[in-house]
């Protein structure tokens, strides 16, 4: 067991999928254009131009990408089975979904009891959710919101972090810890590098949110793992739509 008097059915687990906030770099206005440039010039080096790295990486940047779909769910125990909970908001109106998961959070999952659980989620999901509700308007849940809290208080559980043990140069992927512990993952999933272009291309919002679903899945079957649980069977996952 990593984690001692963890209360399972207390934590929410959640995968975001993002794109650049625009399809193409040149519908970006001038101003953008450099903003942009400047914002990477870091990452891009002479490898790359603005208008190439914008294809590849602009939706990780909050400031210049967008949330598409955001995939959460929770554990539940039924008699003596263990059920898996699992809702997505998704769509072209990131302020609605973003609405929408925010209020959720906040009637459900916004007590100091509350966990939100992701994959890299404090370098990623976290924050780039905050800094898109700043954007949209929207109050960030207590649950989200780190303002003011000593790292004993935020309500954030990585199981990335878990895995590196204190070691903070070591990344390692979801895929890669599904496959050493066993769990099973599907192999018609799209890459994440693919998703602006079933976005923006294909027109394909459906595909997106089962390819978060299954990532957010595999989070809680990857704690389960940590805790020394059996996984979570397919006949005890529910979806709400």
């Amino acid at each position: 067991m990593l984690l001692k008097n963890l209360n399972l059915q207390k934590v929410l687990f959640l995968d975001i999928e993002t794109v650049s906030g625009v399809s193409q770099f040149s519908e970006l206005s001038e101003e953008w254009q450099k903003l942009y440039a400047d914002k990477t010039k870091w990452q891009r080096k002479d490898e790359y131009s603005p208008e190439e790295f914008y294809a590849k990486q602009a939706g990780i940047y909050a400031e210049f990408g967008k949330i598409i779909c955001i995939s959460c769910g929770f554990l539940r125990q039924s008699g003596s089975q263990t059920e898996f909970h699992v809702k997505s908001f998704y769509g072209d109106d990131e302020k609605i979904l973003l609405q929408e998961f925010a209020d959720i959070v906040t009637q459900h999952f916004n007590t100091p009891y509350h966990l939100l659980c992701g994959h890299n989620a404090k370098e990623f999901d976290f924050p780039y959710i905050g800094r898109r509700m700043l954007i949209n308007g929207i109050q960030i849940p207590d649950t989200l919101n780190l303002a003011g809290k000593k790292p004993w208080e935020v309500q954030h559980l990585d199981t990335m972090e878990l895995w590196k043990f204190g070691d903070y140069k070591h990344y390692t992927s979801l895929k890669l810890l599904a496959a050493l512990f066993g769990i099973p993952t599907p192999k018609d999933d799209i890459d994440g590098s693919q998703v602006g272009s079933v976005y923006y291309n294909d027109n394909d919002l459906e595909r997106i949110r089962i390819y978060c679903e299954k990532d957010t899945l595999t989070v809680a079957q990857l704690l389960l793992k940590y805790q020394g649980l059996p996984l979570i069977t397919d006949n005890n996952i529910i979806t709400s739509k």
